[in-house]
């Protein structure tokens, strides 16, 4: 994997911009789609650059975005699914390196990705067998995970093209998408809105928001995979990982929550102080894909999770306004895949930390509700923040 010095890009980046903008012309990114010959051009943002990504199957263009600071941290953002397809931040040393899972090209990304990076939607995670009742009427939605309906169903919001607005002075893109009424068996026509900003301080922001013309129920996360080592390790188990939660959702072979709130003390999901990702995961059958019930979440911005990898000092903390965060170890994850740099995706190669509220919840009266109504906003943020330590104190 090629690596360089923050400060060395940050200094080219300095020399560029000292051209005007009629006078640069910059090389196509090694990560757009092969079959597509694509030039990068400076939008009306000097940290925001613009390059065609290909066509869908259907015909649409798709374009990719890419977010920089002034550290020389990077994000790249298609509007194909609100797909976050590279975040690079530096190590310990100040070395470059991608720390989420994803592809080079947009055709990798359909049909069978798992989900990486993109914003999951109508309702992430599960449904039980992809019916609900809503003010005494019964909804049946597809069901794409068994006989359960998941992240949205067969073509949710991380296949869909959004619309894109730049958002001058801001180093933020403006996603927006409607999903029509029916759409996956949903009622209601949702807008939903979604920001991506990268700041100085080296975080990407996301704030959501959607309204409804029926009640329907809602619940929009990101799903990007980290392997914070940018790739040195091809596992996440050495990955020390903290969760700010005293509760999680036990759940049903098919991973359906029981409807229990279950205390985490004396069990393998106790992660309340940070331990590495294998040590107790051999005592979860399937390995970690289960809901936590975050201290003091919702409305409220909440530290949810820490993780630190050992070998490269990469430290990356979670914030939200979420009750609820889906801690997932990549267990399904099996070799097939081949992603960025020519890398096999093997079984726990990244994990997820998707914040949200509780799966299954439009059945489970007990959980945090997740129905939206007409005059109703939703709104939601997440903050992943990345720095450097030493070692873990």
């Amino acid at each position: 994997m090629k690596r360089f010095k923050a400060s060395q890009k940050f200094l080219l980046m300095a020399l560029l911009g000292s051209f005007s903008a009629g006078s640069l012309t910059s090389c196509a990114s090694q990560e757009t789609e092969q079959e597509t010959v694509a030039t990068a051009t400076t939008t009306n943002s000097m940290n925001i650059t613009k390059e065609p990504f290909g066509t869908t199957p259907d015909g649409q263009e798709v374009s990719l975005y890419t977010l920089t600071n002034k550290h020389g941290v990077t994000a790249k953002i298609t509007d194909y699914g609100g797909i976050v397809t590279s975040l690079v931040t530096p190590d310990r040393e100040g070395d470059m390196g991608d720390v989420v899972l994803g592809f080079d090209t947009l055709k990798d990304y359909y049909p069978n990705d798992p989900y990486f990076g993109g914003i999951v939607g109508r309702f992430a995670n599960r449904i039980a067998k992809g019916k609900f009742t809503l003010d005494g009427q019964e909804y049946t939605l597809a069901t794409n995970n068994g006989p359960n309906h998941l992240h949205g169903g067969n073509i949710g919001f991380d296949k869909k093209v959004w619309q894109v607005e730049e958002l001058p002075g801001q180093n933020a893109l403006k996603l927006t998408y409607v999903s029509k009424d029916g759409e996956e068996g949903y009622p209601g026509n949702l807008t939903s809105t979604v920001i991506y900003t990268l700041t100085e301080d080296n975080e990407l922001k996301i704030d959501y928001e959607a309204t409804t013309d029926k009640a329907t129920p809602v619940n929009l996360t990101n799903h990007s995979y980290f392997n914070l080592s940018a790739g040195e390790s091809k596992d996440i188990l050495s990955h020390l990982v903290q969760i700010n939660a005293d509760k999680y959702t036990p759940v049903s072979e098919e991973l359906i929550p029981t409807g229990e709130l279950a205390a985490v003390e004396g069990t393998p999901m106790d992660l309340r102080e940070p331990q590495p990702v294998g040590q107790d995961i051999g005592q979860v059958p399937g390995g970690y894909d289960h809901n936590y019930v975050l201290n003091g979440g919702q409305e409220d911005m909440t530290l949810a999770a820490t993780v630190y990898d050992p070998k490269t000092g990469r430290f990356m903390e979670v914030y939200t306004t979420q009750p609820g965060i889906q801690f997932y170890t990549g267990n399904f994850l099996d070799g097939t895949l081949t992603g960025k740099n020519g890398e096999k995706y093997t079984k726990h190669y990244g994990l997820a930390l998707e914040t949200q509220h509780f799966p299954d919840s439009p059945n489970q009266e007990q959980f945090p509700s997740v129905i939206l109504r007409p005059g109703e906003t939703y709104k939601q943020s997440t903050i992943y923040k990345f720095s450097t330590k030493e070692d873990n104190k």
